[in-house]
């Protein structure tokens, strides 16, 4: 029976929300979700202070009750605790499926690096508050509970890894970046103007060379600027790509979205259980 834990490495989610989560649960009967009270927290912007935070998260991590830690939410606050909350995870953290994406892209690829657990881009307990939400927290649910259903479609036998593109960005260079040589690399960007995903693009693609290809997911909501850009996010990812000796291999399906897909770091076939 799986076990999931959900914890808030970034910002909160309501009571509210996590009832309808355990609603859609009702749907998988084998699936114990247990929602630490800290997901309920406020310490201005973020769901508890820094410390509470990274005590939520080590104590699921570290819990071998569970099978699988899933965060809550996205904002911002992950990439503040998520070195501390690796270097503070014990020998039951490694066996344990570790769902998020956007903010909680920081932990990903700290855990990634630290090679602990199996994390994966995909949808959140939060994404029951979309149009379409309870499909994506049902997908999330499926996959923690060991089926592929909801994997991202292009998934081959090469490794991958995903994020929200200013996630990576903040990412790249520190000592949260893992060595993602080999791997097919997927972005998605929300609220951003596009001439910031051009500037993003232009960065990120400076740090991924090796990589064995970049796909663009989902780039949305994209602000009206006093003049056009001039060109999609398609023609700028393809742009930065070639100047950067790195393969542009088309779209990816996911994003900040109900149909947001998932996508394992490394290789599918090496998630606990699989």
């Amino acid at each position: 029976m799986p076990r999931i834990a959900v914890c808030a490495p970034s910002t909160p989610i309501t009571p509210e929300d996590a009832a309808r989560v355990q609603e859609v649960a009702r749907a998988f009967p084998s699936v114990e979700l247990h929602f630490h009270d800290q997901c309920y927290s406020t310490h201005g912007h973020f769901a508890g202070d820094d410390a509470e935070r990274l005590a939520a998260l080590v104590e699921c991590a570290n819990d071998p009750m569970f099978d699988a830690v899933w965060c809550a939410r996205g904002g911002y606050g992950a990439n503040r605790i998520a070195a501390k909350a690796v270097a503070g995870m014990n020998q039951a953290a490694r066996s344990k499926t570790f769902l998020g994406y956007s903010d909680a892209g920081y932990l990903l690829a700290a855990l990634y690096r630290s090679g602990i657990g199996a994390p994966a881009h995909g949808p959140m307990p939060v994404d029951v508050r979309r149009a379409g939400g309870e499909q994506a927290v049902a997908r999330a649910l499926e996959y923690l509970s060991g089926g592929e259903g909801g994997l991202e479609p292009s998934i081959d036998l090469r490794p991958t890894a995903a994020f929200n593109l200013m996630t990576l960005a903040m990412v790249c260079g520190t000592d949260l970046m893992p060595d993602l040589s080999g791997h097919v690399v997927m972005v998605e960007e929300v609220s951003e103007h596009l001439y910031a995903v051009d500037r993003l693009i232009f960065h990120v693609t400076h740090h991924l060379r090796g990589i064995a290809g970049l796909r663009l997911g989902r780039v949305s909501d994209v602000p009206e600027n006093d003049r056009p850009f001039g060109a999609d996010p398609a023609e700028i990812v393809r742009l930065w790509c070639e100047r950067a000796g790195i393969a542009f291999l088309g779209e990816a399906d996911i994003g900040h979205d109900a149909g947001n897909r998932i996508v394992p770091f490394g290789l599918a076939s090496n998630r606990p259980g699989a």
